[in-house]
This record gives C-alpha cells, sequence and structure tokens, in this order.
C-alpha cells in the first residue's frame, strides 16, 4: 500500500503553518518519506485574527472558520504549484484549536476543510478531534498512533510546542498525555521583552529563578492528575498567565523554563525512560533541553531539522492515509476515550 499525502499543521504558538508532503508505504509495517516541507509564517492580519478568535461572536467565528478554510486551501494550491507535484492521495487538515473543553464534550479547530477542498480538487480530512471528545476522550494527544507506527524506535516521544505532551509505551500500551505549557507562555513573557520568542533560551538564562512563583506554579493541580489529560489556552488563562502577571518578564522566562523543565523531567524519571526522541520548536531552545538532560538519566535525541519543525504535520498526513484506509487512528490508551477508532471528517 501507498500513498502521497499532504499533512497541515498549526500550532497554539502561532508561529505559522506547517504544510508536510510525504509518502508513506506498508510492507511489513509502515514506512516514511518527507518529501517537501515548508512552514509558512503567518501575516500579522492573519496571526491577530487567529489569536482573537477565542473572543469572537458566533458569527465572525463562523466567518472566520470559512476565511481559514480558504486561506489553507489556497496555501494548498501554491505549495503543489510551486513544486510541481503530481498523484497526490489526499490533504490532511489540523485545523486551528479555537477551544478545547473535553470535559464539556467540545473542541473546536477552524479552518472548513470543505474549503480547502473546493480550493485544491483534492480529498481533504479535517476535524480529527471532535469524535475523541464525543467518545468521553480528551479529544488530545492524537499523535501517539504515528509514534506508535512510525517511530517506534525511540521509548518515548516528546513533543514541544505551545504545550509539552509526551508518548511512550507503559504496560503493554501507549499511553500519551499533556505535561506542561511551554511556548505559549514562553513566547508570551518574551514578547513582553519585544522578541517573538526566546531563542535558544538565552533570555530564561539571564533570568533570577522567583522560588515562590515556581513552588506556585508547581503546586497546580493538573500535575497531580492521573493520565489521560490534555491542556489548552482556556486552563493558562485561569491559572498561569495572572501567576505570572506581576512578575519581572526576565524572572518569569527563567522561572517558567525551570518549572517546564521540573515537570517534564518529573515524568521521564516516572517512568525509568532510556531514550526520548524531542520534536517540535521547543527542541531549539537548547537552555530548556540542557535543563532537562540535567534533571534526568534519559538520553534526550534531537533528531534532524525536518523531524523537529514537521513530525505533527507528518503523522496527520498520516492519520489521513489511515482514515481513508479505514484504520484506527486514534489511541484510546493516549486520549481516553472508550475505544480506538477511525476519527477524520471527510470532505
Amino acid at each position: 500500500m501507498k500513498a502521497l499525502a499532504i499533512g497541515l499543521m498549526s500550532g497554539t504558538s502561532l508561529d505559522g503553518l506547517d504544510i508536510c508532503l510525504a509518502a508513506f508505504e506498508k510492507q511489513d509495517k509502515w514506512n516514511f518519506t518527507i518529501l517537501k516541507a515548508e512552514t509558512l509564517p503567518y501575516s500579522e492580519d492573519w496571526e491577530n485574527r487567529l489569536r482573537n478568535s477565542i473572543h469572537l461572536s458566533a458569527e465572525d467565528l463562523l466567518a472566520l472558520h470559512s476565511d481559514y478554510g480558504f486561506y489553507l486551501g489556497q496555501q494548498v494550491k501554491e505549495f503543489i504549484n510551486q513544486h510541481q507535484l503530481e498523484n497526490i492521495s489526499l490533504i490532511a487538515s489540523h485545523g486551528h484549536t479555537v477551544f478545547h473543553q473535553p470535559k464539556k464534550k467540545f473542541t473546536l479547530q477552524i479552518g472548513d476543510g470543505r474549503a480547502i477542498k473546493l480550493k485544491t480538487g483534492l480529498p481533504v480530512i479535517y476535524d480529527f478531534r471532535s469524535q475523541d471528545v464525543l467518545m468521553n476522550g480528551n479529544g488530545a494527544p492524537l499523535v501517539p498512533i504515528g509514534d506508535e507506527l512510525l517511530f517506534s524506535q525511540y521509548s518515548a516521544c516528546l513533543n514541544l510546542g505551545g504545550f509539552s505532551n509526551i508518548s511512550l509505551q507503559s504496560g503493554g500500551k501507549r499511553i500519551a498525555f499533556d505535561i506542561a505549557p511551554v511556548n505559549i507562555v514562553l513566547n508570551y513573557l518574551a514578547q513582553k521583552l519585544h522578541k517573538t520568542f526566546d531563542e535558544n533560551g538565552e533570555l530564561a538564562e539571564k533570568g533570577k529563578i522567583n522560588g515562590t512563583l515556581l513552588n506556585q506554579l508547581n503546586a497546580l493541580d493538573f500535575y497531580q492528575y492521573a493520565h489521560p489529560k490534555s491542556l489548552g489556552i482556556e486552563w493558562c488563562n485561569e491559572h498561569i498567565f495572572p501567576a505570572l502577571e506581576n512578575s519581572d518578564p526576565l524572572d518569569a522566562l527563567a522561572t517558567f523554563t525551570e518549572h517546564t523543565a521540573q515537570q517534564i523531567a518529573n515524568v521521564i524519571n516516572q517512568y525509568t525512560i532510556k531514550d526520548i526522541l524531542v520534536t517540535g520548536g521547543g527542541a531549539y531552545n537548547t537552555f530548556l533541553i540542557e535543563k532537562i538532560r540535567a534533571k534526568t538519566v534519559s538520553e534526550v535525541i534531537i533528531p534532524e531539522k525536518e523531524i523537529i519543525n514537521y513530525k505533527e504535520a507528518l503523522i496527520f498526513a498520516f492519520m489521513g492515509v489511515l482514515r481513508m484506509n479505514n484504520e484506527i487512528n486514534v489511541l484510546a490508551s493516549a486520549t481516553g476515550s472508550t475505544h480506538n477508532h477511525c476519527s477524520g471528517v471527510i470532505a
């Protein structure tokens, strides 16, 4: 079985749209090759529209859902034309998360897949999370199916994006869960210092750790919960940003980087993980990575840039391939839903 698929990913840190074209082939097991991949930075207008989407009226949010779908379709169309791509089986789009409240049985990723199809003429799979939430799952993390079938040579996979999440084999099954916020908070603090992000963790390295604030962050209930569990912007708005409000941004960066490293290390040590593959934008934060290494005995592996940058988009493309084949693409052991299932709406 062979397939050429395009995966689209827009993360909570709003650093741009990831587009990844990959070839998938199944013999004894699944193999993949990333053929073309790039990140298209958002214009200031699009970044603001997506960032403020959580505050829109229902009417304006529905309009944005359509607009963003056509925007995604146009970006893919230009990507296909630019690279003169042919024989593409499908497009799989994660969309952009606005709301994520699984306890209330809803999650919303905007970017209407039907609009993408109208622009490109290709089959589109979208809305991968809602079905899982309706099945009592967290709707996240979804990437573990790819970790299981494409990256099984590693004991665990850690993604450092807007939030950190981990996936590993435990008790004969693949478990996964969110650990702590990362770039969604670090970028917010860096922006207070007129930087878009904290490059290599250099700002955090200059700050002083505030022990009281660190203890306050580490004491948050979420960290005591058993998996499966997931985080959203709403949780940060309630618990994290108010706690950081009156701190010096440099010291807050130092403190939050330490907090994130501690929480990640706690999980790695709890499961006695031998080696761990680290991807996502946070893999470039050398200060954070050094802190994680110092707090664990695990081998922390930073792969080539293509995997760091595009692993999530790659796995959504793969989830699209599985969906088209009616194969399981969501693991209940990772999300907490009632059973494994095949998710995604086909346009």
